[in-house]
């Protein structure tokens, strides 16, 4: 049982929900949980580099939103006592924009550019020659009488994320000299981030509530931080600042997520192709329209979580359904669908 923290001294009891995410986010590779091969391969990396009185190779994060991938940028930063520049790739559609960061860098600082795929190709034929040789071209007029003047900038280290290292041209991902792929953190590691984020909120978490929150959270570090957060308002306004199991259950269903964190999206989704369209095939954009969502929500937000769960499947002719779908929306599984697949499905 868990009592929510009063006493006006605590650092975290005043935050707004923006500076509890990072005043919760681990400061060194020590206290990072999970993704325990990634910490100790960046961990090396970074130890023979300060050995080496030198700046680290640029390193390339992976992996689906919320997994750390901001977060070991700064950590990266900390352990490396190195300032850090933050700037993500929408952000840079023109070389010059790009120049203007590089050229305001200070030697051995750690540049982290978020959704490094979503560049513009001009800006990202720069960054080749500034990862390579730490200079860049910058052209001054037009016409034939344009000059290129090489510009040297500071060594930096350029951690680069992508939720998407498919979309990632190969001589840019061939740049980096560290690529740390990011998966979905299991149950125990969940529950210790539950918990230490808990500790940090003022609250003394017990382990059966931090196991409720932690098994709906998809794996997702961020999305256990957030319904720590929502169960956090339940039992304040509802259970006069007490947590337990039943209470963090409770404010769960509130918020309309599941014992294995389905959303209502999630759901919507699944009643869709097993009841509109008999279990499918339907093809993406009808899906999407039936539960008033777009494609790129439904395709990037919902799908991946309900296929990893094994609830559907992507054919050619478009989106089925599997007899676990119905069965977790407490259907039953019409035979035709059943003989399709295996006994042993889900």
């Amino acid at each position: 049982m868990a009592k929510l923290s009063e006493d006006p001294l605590d650092p975290h009891a005043h935050l707004d929900d923006q500076a509890v995410d990072g005043a919760l986010r681990p400061p060194s590779l020590a206290e990072f949980r999970g993704q325990p091969r990634v910490s100790e391969q960046l961990g090396l990396v970074l130890a023979a580099a300060q050995q080496r009185n030198a700046v680290p190779d640029h390193v390339l994060l992976s992996g689906p939103p919320g997994l750390g991938k901001t977060t070991l940028a700064m950590i990266i930063a900390n352990e490396l006592n190195a300032p850090l520049r933050i700037s993500s790739g929408p952000a840079i559609q023109h070389a010059g924009d790009l120049a203007a960061i590089l050229s305001g860098l200070a030697e051995g600082e750690v540049f982290f550019l978020d959704e490094i795929h979503r560049m513009s190709r001009p800006a990202e034929e720069m960054l080749y020659l500034a990862m390579e040789d730490f200079r860049v071209d910058v052209i001054v007029g037009k016409g034939p009488g344009a000059t290129e003047i090489p510009l040297e900038i500071p060594r930096f280290t350029l951690v680069g994320a992508t939720t998407r290292a498919g979309l990632l041209p190969g001589p840019l991902r061939d740049r980096f000299g560290f690529t740390g792929q990011l998966d979905y953190y299991d149950a125990a590691d969940l529950v210790g981030i539950v918990r230490r984020s808990a500790a940090l909120l003022g609250l003394t978490l017990d382990t059966a509530s931090a196991e409720v929150i932690a098994s709906r959270s998809r794996g997702t570090p961020r999305i256990a931080n957030r319904l720590l957060r929502r169960v956090r308002d339940y039992a304040l306004v509802k259970a006069s600042g007490t947590i337990n199991p039943s209470v963090a259950a409770a404010a769960l269903e509130l918020y309309e997520v599941d014992e294995i964190g389905l959303d209502r999206l999630d759901r919507a989704v699944l009643e869709a192709v097993c009841v509109r369209f008999a279990g499918g095939p339907v093809g993406l954009s009808t899906l999407a329209m039936s539960v008033g969502e777009e494609t790129e929500t439904v395709e990037e937000v919902a799908e991946p979580y309900l296929i990893r769960q094994g609830f559907l499947m992507r054919t050619p002719r478009g989106r089925v359904a599997t007899p676990r779908a119905w069965r977790h929306l407490g259907l039953a599984v019409p035979a035709a669908r059943a003989d399709l697949f295996s006994d042993t499905d889900g």
